[in-house]
């Protein structure tokens, strides 16, 4: 899941987490302090003043706590460790293959790293937050007794492994919190938002795409992952799914129970489930750097993406926005940006351990 952290202006418009936000004030305020009543722990990602938001899957919630991390540093140092899931699963008195790393992210203010981590697999896993330091000492992040705000989620699926799917990507956007997931509705796929600090959560955005690779339109389907990206006046979410479309939709048409139709503008290969993205500057030019399950890593152009007509037929192979796989990237499992000029990736090491690598963005 990609991490939208900081502001970046570019020529084309507005680009990150905090990108053409106005939203001022204590945004702690409203926390109490507590332990979060955490069933799992999945997609993560930061937002204003150090406050990182943790979902829980199983749930159905969202959390936002004071990670405490709110110091902003400059580091210039990239950071690089070796057998990262080993080192975490030590900490936790387990072995490596007992533990899962669900989502990465950087503290924009720090250049920490964060994962969220079951310990056990299944569904009665314990879910963990674990802090990489810029030294590379690894620590565990004590929930106890922190100040945090919760929301809950309005009809999610009922259980089993759908239920998992119930938040499948967070970011925090233009002062609001977006979620990505399944409901227990027909039109099964939802996109929300919701105000921050917390306030009442609405039904969701019922979304529809037409899937080029199937060639059909689909409702059921999650958003796996997404970026925020500026055209002209108008704000979009560009969001990936399994098998790969990409598709935009405007943000000013997620209002709680609507149902509306995303734009398809690319199809970047079937049986593949994008893992992580964001869009960055470079050259004068806007990217999307896409790290996928079985596809490599993508860099994909954001030419005429303003223009480009949504595919409506039945594709076989790729199509819409122009690509390329990056050579000796085929194994990145997380992904999220460090700065202006590089990123983060998680990397399986072949038949081996979980590296975290700095990369510069290409």
């Amino acid at each position: 899941m990609m991490r939208k952290t900081f502001l970046l202006l570019a020529g084309v418009g507005c680009l990150g987490l905090l990108a053409c936000s106005a939203t001022a004030g204590d945004f702690k305020a409203s926390m109490k302090a507590g332990t979060p009543d955490l069933q799992s722990i999945g997609p993560i990602a930061f937002g204003p003043d150090g406050i990182l938001f943790l979902s829980d899957p199983k749930g159905a919630a969202i959390f936002a706590i004071d990670s405490g991390d709110d110091e902003a540093v400059t580091h210039a140092k990239g950071l690089d460790l070796a057998d990262v899931d080993g080192k975490v699963a030590a900490l936790l008195g387990t072995t490596a293959d007992k533990i899962l790393i669900n989502d990465m992210a950087v503290n924009p203010l720090s250049g920490k790293v964060y994962f969220s981590v079951s310990r056990g697999l299944g569904p009665d896993a314990t879910p963990v937050l674990m802090r990489v330091l810029r030294s590379g000492k690894i620590e565990q992040v004590s929930l106890e007794g922190i100040h945090f705000s919760k929301a809950e989620l309005p009809n999610p699926p009922k259980s089993g492994d759908k239920r998992l799917l119930s938040i499948t990507d967070i970011a925090y956007l233009h002062g609001r919190v977006f979620i990505a997931g399944l409901s227990n509705e027909e039109f099964a796929s939802k996109l929300r938002s919701i105000q921050f600090p917390f306030a009442g959560v609405g039904g969701g955005t019922s979304i529809e795409i037409f899937h080029s690779a199937h060639g059909r339109y689909e409702t059921r389907s999650p958003v796996r992952t997404f970026a925020d990206y500026q055209i002209g006046d108008e704000a979009y979410l560009l969001a990936a799914y399994t098998c790969t479309p990409l598709v935009k939709i405007p943000i000013d048409k997620l209002e709680s129970g609507e149902k509306i139709i995303g734009t398809t503008i690319a199809e970047l290969g079937n049986r593949n489930r994008p893992l992580d993205m964001f869009v960055y500057n470079k050259g004068g030019k806007d990217f999307i750097l896409m790290a996928n399950s079985s596809r490599g890593m993508m860099k994909i152009t954001t030419e005429n993406l303003g223009t480009i007509a949504g595919l409506t037929e039945r594709v076989s192979g790729t199509a819409g926005l122009t690509f390329e796989t990056l050579a000796g990237r085929d194994s990145v499992m997380q992904l999220d940006r460090l700065d202006e000029k590089r990123a983060l990736i998680l990397v399986k090491a072949d038949e081996g351990p979980l590296n975290l690598e700095t990369m510069a963005l290409p």
